[in-house]
């Protein structure tokens, strides 16, 4: 009988449909995938160690470049950590306007995905669709902080500034907009056969390996796992909101699918509740020595120019300890880890990212599957490299 024989190839790290420089190590035998291996480490960005060396307001920055799709939501994990540190009780109105934010950044981020991951299995309009509707969340972060991506809105006990006069108008058409748009997305994908025997029964993991793997976010929600850390773990105030968790059955690519697409509705649900309860009220805690006051709180120009020289240049001493801090980011649990010496820089900063995590489990999506379904597996988990690499 002759003996089997493999092959070895690489898919990536210049790739499309590895949505960064990643590589892909495929034993193929035939078509068949015998082992998938991830190769790491191209993107090589070092922000933890960067972060370390920096003041704790100028480490903020660090956090858009990780997940660079959803920027306000690492902003939101690394606050959330200092301020705990910290013992900083941020205005109602500062956390009311950052879940809103925060799950505006979600459903931008699934669009991403939606659009890239479609366009991986050859639905080539889903992207123009996306990125047009993306492209009105985009305006609101421009408008918030005068970004369009890199935004570093939020502060250590508050906003950069208060939210826009327009911010309740544009938000609330983006919620009137984007459900409508979305029929046309599913019109498209959700009945469309190639599409469905593309993602359905492929990147299969259940419940069991899925927590076994550590998975977070959709990744272990489609899994049929009901476990959101907005409702397990509130923070930012979560526990004021009326949404649902959604989950999955069969733990494929196209649950996965149906599942983003049922978070975007959430997202939206949470983003009209958190408008429609906006209290008044500052955008910034009042914490002299730590937090820079509002601008109305200044009545000296020259006192707020010092105040703000010292703050920037000299930071604030923090307390001695150890926090953690958590919060469902859209691609899953993504966790500050933070060790103060007592000075004003971290002594360390350690970062949980879900890509990273969710994308260790690719070669059990994979092995035993065709060699096209790599690339479905892949686009299933949705990550980005620059938080795997940080």
């Amino acid at each position: 009988m002759p003996e089997a024989k493999t092959v070895t190839i690489n898919m990536g790290p210049q790739h499309p449909s590895t949505h960064g420089v990643l590589r892909v190590e495929c034993e193929l035998d035939g078509e068949t995938v015998v082992k998938a291996r991830p190769v790491i480490g191209y993107l090589h960005t070092g922000i933890e160690k960067t972060m370390e060396s920096k003041l704790y307001y100028k480490a903020i920055p660090c956090t858009d470049r990780m997940d660079y799709l959803a920027p306000m939501s690492n902003n939101l994990g690394f606050v959330l950590a200092v301020e705990k540190l910290m013992e900083i009780e941020v205005p109602e109105k500062v956390k009311w306007a950052r879940v809103c934010l925060t799950e505006l950044t979600r459903v931008a981020s699934h669009l991403v995905w939606l659009g890239t991951h479609a366009l991986d299995i050859g639905a080539m309009s889903m992207l123009l669709y996306t990125f047009r509707e993306r492209e009105l969340i985009i305006d609101i972060y421009e408008a918030c902080a005068g970004q369009r991506m890199m935004s570093t809105y939020f502060r250590i006990g508050g906003l950069s500034d208060d939210l826009p006069r327009d911010f309740d108008k544009k938000v609330r058409n983006i919620i009137k907009v984007i459900p409508e748009r979305m029929k046309d997305y599913e019109a498209l994908l959700t009945n469309n056969q190639i599409f469905i025997n593309r993602t359905k029964g492929v990147a299969v993991i259940s419940a069991e390996d899925a927590i076994n793997w550590s998975l977070s976010g959709p990744m272990l929600r489609g899994s049929g796992v009901k476990h959101d850390l907005r409702k397990a773990n509130p923070y930012s105030g979560y526990e004021n909101f009326d949404f649902e968790i959604a989950t999955g059955t069969n733990g494929d690519a196209y649950d996965r699918y149906l599942l983003r697409l049922k978070e975007i509705r959430q997202s939206l649900r949470i983003a009209q509740q958190a408008l429609d309860g906006m209290p008044e009220g500052p955008y910034r805690a009042h914490v002299p020595g730590v937090v820079l006051p509002p601008k109305e709180d200044v009545l000296h120009k020259m006192e707020s120019m010092i105040f703000h020289f010292k703050i920037i240049t000299e930071g604030f001493k923090s307390p001695r300890g150890q926090v953690y801090q958590a919060i469902e980011a859209p691609k899953g649990e993504l966790g500050f880890f933070i060790s103060s010496d007592g000075t004003n820089r971290p002594n360390r900063v350690r970062v949980r990212p879900p890509s990273f995590c969710n994308l260790a489990a690719l070669p059990a999506l994979c092995e035993g599957r065709l060699f096209a379904d790599v690339v479905v597996a892949i686009g299933s988990i949705d990550i980005v490299l620059g938080e795997v690499d940080r």
